[in-house]
């Protein structure tokens, strides 16, 4: 069944603009574009955020709340988080007035699944990916709508389907059929065959041949490492191994802590994004949260002292106790269980639950001997198309070191959910036989007591953070600069400035200090008309 209708007048947008007009009692995205006009779904595929409220820039809208980012020709995702596509509809012109006709039961479903191939029987190829994470799902769809025709393994040491891992620490006692990515009878239809509590033991590249644990084998002939990280632990700390010293990583993880917290006494290690997320998540839960780290504020490594302190407070007003420029000494228990934490600084606090949130370290142990070139800190170097040294060997996600663009291609390793599912992507054209080259900016965003911070670019060694905006009423923009250029932002209560950020810096256009000091949004301006320098 069809459906057509006027929504506007040609004057009615300028270039660049768009508009969410009504149609059969639907939103639907009109983007005016250099004189033509695009319509497709209104509403980002990831969590539904109204996609007219985002940035628009080279023939693609950006989501305002998390930077996915789809062509408003094809309706296609073409960054991340997410993984549908979106709805592509006619646009007519006709008599100085703009109409819109399509299919109606596309226009209600709001998401699109793009084609897919079947596996060949005739192709005798199979592609090997190791991890269950969004970068291994992202990369094995892929290869299904660029017409690979092979078999497709996921192995994975996990027990469940690929699911929104950054979810955890904000509803800890979120269920699988909540969060996951894909059913199971969609990974069927589609022939990827998933091999659950398949852990990495050895990888032979000559003979082509990952061992798992318990002696498992399986040959491949392109192979995908998507293992990401594991949490750290203080391992060598007395008494670390104590029931209800956890750490969060698995949904199992994040509904024990759910489960052990509910009137008890919790100690979180560790003030970046997990810790901090879960104090949100347990202050009106647990009977007392205590956070300790070894900074001086929240955030501070990523986000800074100003911005760390204004989260605080958000804390703080919930009765979250913090102890910084301090750590864990000591877990003392009774009868195997945790009842108290001593820290350096002679603190004692009492504790049935400790959470570590104290950062990762790559799961790449298994790649020892096999001649896959690795860093010191144990993460796999690869190139712009995700391949290592080692022919058909590629790696995506958290565990990766690859160049960034904004930084003249310095290679770096960045832990984002956007960015490994991008790097997935990147890995599945390449493999599929479209050469493709990854140019994406990271994005990240984290929710503290309902309130979303945003983050575009890439902030390291960053040596100056100019605020415009209130810290005290929790509405800014961050600008982080080094020398005289802005290298990253974060954003809070200021949408769309991190989405229309990133495709600033996409453009690959440079955004001063002095800029942003004479007026910190007239470069938002600019945006709709950047092109690719």
């Amino acid at each position: 069944m069809s459906f057509e209708a006027v929504v506007c007048k040609v004057d009615d947008l300028e270039d660049g603009q768009m508009k969410s007009v009504e149609v059969e009692g639907v939103n639907v995205l009109l983007v005016k574009e250099n004189g033509s006009f695009h319509a497709i779904g209104s509403k980002c595929s990831h969590y539904g955020a109204p996609l007219a409220n985002g940035s628009f820039c080279n023939g693609r809208v950006r989501c305002p709340w998390h930077g996915a980012c789809f062509n408003v020709k094809t309706g296609d995702i073409e960054d991340f988080p997410g993984l549908d596509s979106l709805p592509v509809f006619e646009v007519i012109i006709k008599d100085g007035h703009v109409t819109i006709k399509g299919d109606k039961q596309a226009l209600e479903k709001a998401k699109r699944i793009r084609t897919m191939v079947s596996s060949d029987r005739c192709v005798k190829e199979t592609v090997l990916i190791i991890g269950g994470g969004p970068a291994a799902m992202i990369c094995a769809e892929t290869l299904r709508q660029e017409c690979y025709k092979g078999k497709i393994i996921v192995a994975t040491k996990e027990k469940n389907l690929p699911y929104d891992r950054p979810k955890l620490s904000k509803a800890l006692n979120v269920s699988l059929e909540q969060i996951v990515l894909r059913e199971q009878k969609f990974c069927d239809e589609h022939e990827i065959e998933f091999k659950f509590e398949h852990e990495a033991e050895k990888v032979d590249v000559k003979k082509k041949k990952v061992t798992f644990k318990r002696g498992k084998c399986l040959s491949y002939d392109r192979l995908v490492l998507a293992t990401g990280t594991v949490p750290r632990v203080l391992a060598t700390v007395k008494g670390v191994n104590l029931e209800n010293v956890v750490t969060l990583r698995t949904l199992d993880d994040a509904h024990l802590i759910a489960k052990q917290s509910e009137g008890k006494d919790v100690v979180i290690l560790g003030a970046s994004f997990i810790g901090i997320e879960v104090a949100a998540a347990l202050v009106d839960k647990a009977k007392s949260v205590s956070l300790a780290d070894s900074g001086e504020t929240p955030f501070q490594r990523s986000l800074g002292k100003e911005v760390g302190n204004s989260v605080r407070k958000l804390l703080d007003e919930k009765g979250v106790k913090f102890h910084f420029q301090t750590t864990a000494s000591e877990f003392i228990g009774s009868n195997g269980k945790l009842k108290e934490i001593v820290l350096t600084n002679g603190t004692r606090l009492p504790a049935d639950l400790c959470v570590m949130g104290l950062g990762v370290v790559p799961a790449t142990g298994f790649l020892k001997g096999s001649g896959i070139d690795i860093t010191d800190r144990g993460f796999v170097i690869v190139n712009k198309k995700m391949q290592t040294n080692k022919p058909d060997v590629y790696a995506v996600g958290d565990l990766t070191e690859f160049p960034l663009f904004l930084v003249n291609n310095e290679s770096v390793n960045i832990q984002h959910w956007q960015m490994a599912h991008q790097q997935g992507r990147i890995a599945g054209l390449n493999i599929a036989g479209k050469p493709t080259e990854i140019h994406s900016v990271p994005f990240f965003w984290s929710v503290v007591c309902g309130k979303s911070i945003r983050y575009a670019g890439y902030g390291s060694g960053y040596d100056d953070a100019v605020i415009k905006g209130s810290l005290e009423e929790l509405k800014f923009v961050a600008y982080y600069t080094k020398g005289e250029h802005v290298v990253a932002v974060a954003t809070l209560n200021s949408d769309p400035v991190a989405a229309q950020a990133a495709d600033y810096f996409l453009s690959g256009r440079k955004l001063t200090k002095e800029e942003i000091k004479k007026d910190p949004l007239a470069w938002t301006a600019k945006v709709s008309t950047s092109t690719h320098l």
